[in-house]
């Protein structure tokens, strides 16, 4: 395959905003496209866009009237999103261009699966960063990096051609031996972080001493430790340990995007965590009382707005 040249990126929240930043920067302004309705493109350009307090340099492009497809096109919109994404960005997708979700949970490389190629998507999990959106200002403390991969049997063309982009540019990302198990470990982190924070009201650094938000964290990730292993996917307390720490390290003052949404009065990714969580546990009889009572407490939230 030839290698990247241009990268459309649909989708300017937190993550959004990150990697439009780092692949503007090693690949150049006029080779990475935003791409928004015109609505949309008027502010961005009148307001600005701020990363950690610095107005990005980006090229805005009209999703509607762009016609020159991609090499490379990166979603980044919420869960419920997608599917307006995925139909809006459809004529910019030939069976060559390379498909990247940063979405939360273990369900949008599926998504994008039922509509394009399935071999054109490389698996992806945003990880080991915390950012915030409030306005038209971004505020990233660490980066992370983006873990890659495909299921097993499928051809690597395009996770090749995307390592191969990334090498060239020095953009942080990693390989896990089992993308799929890796995925579940990351549902388990947004489990047991995001809702707490939405629910307390709080930032990591709730998480990161004792009390309730805390023991819910654990409570609510052990959880899908035995929903996983109930579908196959081998995750142990090790991964529980695993992000824990990860977590304990961020700067306690930092938020995740379902506390910002509950700040921000919007609708939460809740059904991508407590929901998939629950919906697999009825599936084998496995009682899951701290997703149970998160999810209630996030309806509860959700239906004051």
């Amino acid at each position: 395959m030839k290698e990247i040249q241009t990268v459309g990126i649909f989708g300017l929240g937190a993550l959004g905003t990150l990697y439009a930043r780092l692949l503007t920067h090693g690949l150049g302004k006029e080779q990475v496209l935003v791409l928004a309705d015109a609505k949309r493109i008027a502010r961005y350009e009148s307001e600005g866009i701020y990363y950690n307090g610095e107005r990005c340099d980006f090229r805005y492009v009209n999703v509607e009237t762009h016609t020159e497809p991609l090499d490379l096109l990166l979603f980044a919109v919420k869960f419920g999103a997608l599917e307006t994404a995925m139909e809006r960005c459809r004529h910019l997708v030939t069976p060559e261009t390379t498909l990247i979700s940063v979405l939360n949970g273990v369900s949008s490389e599926e998504v994008l699966g039922h509509t394009f190629a399935p071999e054109q998507i490389v698996w992806c999990v945003a990880q080991k960063m915390t950012a915030r959106k409030e306005g038209n200002q971004v505020t990233v403390r660490p980066e992370g990096e983006l873990a890659l991969g495909i299921p097993e049997g499928y051809d690597p063309k395009h996770l090749r051609r995307v390592t191969t982009l990334f090498d060239s540019i020095a953009f942080p990302y990693s390989l896990p031996a089992d993308i799929r198990t890796h995925m579940w470990s990351k549902l388990l982190c947004n489990v047991g972080t995001n809702q707490p924070t939405m629910v307390f009201s709080c930032g990591f650094g709730a998480l990161q001493q004792p009390g309730k938000p805390r023991e819910i964290m654990f409570a609510s990730m052990r959880e899908v430790v035995q929903v996983a292993n109930a579908e196959g996917i081998p995750l142990s307390e090790e991964d529980v340990a695993h992000w824990v720490s990860i977590v304990d390290a961020f700067p306690p003052d930092s938020e995740t995007s379902m506390r910002q949404d509950g700040k921000n009065r919007q609708k939460s990714e809740v059904e991508l965590f407590a929901g998939t969580i629950r919906r697999l546990a009825a599936k084998h009889g496995i009682s899951v009382p701290a997703n149970d009572w998160l999810y209630e407490q996030v309806q509860k939230i959700e239906a004051e707005y």
